[in-house]
């Protein structure tokens, strides 16, 4: 819990300083390749979070894997070394995404289906997200077999139901209660 609030803390005091600096949309860039970098490789995930490989191997590893990215982000690197927090390097860039996103007006939803989303399928959720948020949205699809069909939507903290699992479970409660 303290380090999705560090890493939250740490998001967005870079977004402040990117946004100052005209930096912001290369430093998302960045965020994007870290977030999904460490998500892809085990062993990068591994490495920084054991307390048995030692802090400089750690700092090699980081600018050795990404070189590439601008001075701003390579300064974050150093303060999380300097502060002993690089285990929470990809929640900071998963805080800071969802950050920019929120400060471009940009929204991203989950919708959780059976199988992969249909243009159908796609559609009715659009009319719906239209409905929950103003905002732009970026859809992400979670494909969760139990549900059985229709699909979950969440934006945000709200969340609509519209799946078979769960107006079989409402089914099942209105027969058992009477």
């Amino acid at each position: 819990m303290s380090g999705s609030r560090a890493a939250a803390r740490y998001a967005k005091a870079l977004l402040s300083l990117a946004s100052d600096k005209g930096l912001a949309e290369a430093v998302h860039n960045d965020m994007t390749l870290i977030a999904a970098t460490i998500e892809k490789s085990h062993d990068l995930r591994e490495t920084l979070l054991s307390p048995v490989v030692n802090a400089s191997d750690k700092q090699a590893v980081i600018k050795l894997v990404f070189k590439d990215v601008s001075a701003q982000t390579t300064s974050l690197f150093d303060l999380l070394f300097t502060n002993n927090r690089i285990p929470i390097l990809s929640h900071i860039a998963i805080a800071y995404n969802k950050q920019y996103n929120k400060k471009i007006g940009l929204e991203q939803v989950t919708v959780t289906t059976a199988t992969a989303l249909t243009p159908e399928l796609e559609a009715k959720v659009l009319a719906k997200v239209k409905t929950l948020t103003p905002n732009k949205v970026i859809i992400e699809n979670v494909i969760d077999e139990n549900i059985i069909g229709g699909f979950v939507l969440r934006v945000g903290d709200v969340e609509y139901n519209a799946s078979i699992a769960n107006q079989l479970a409402k089914l099942k409660r209105e027969l058992t209660l009477n």
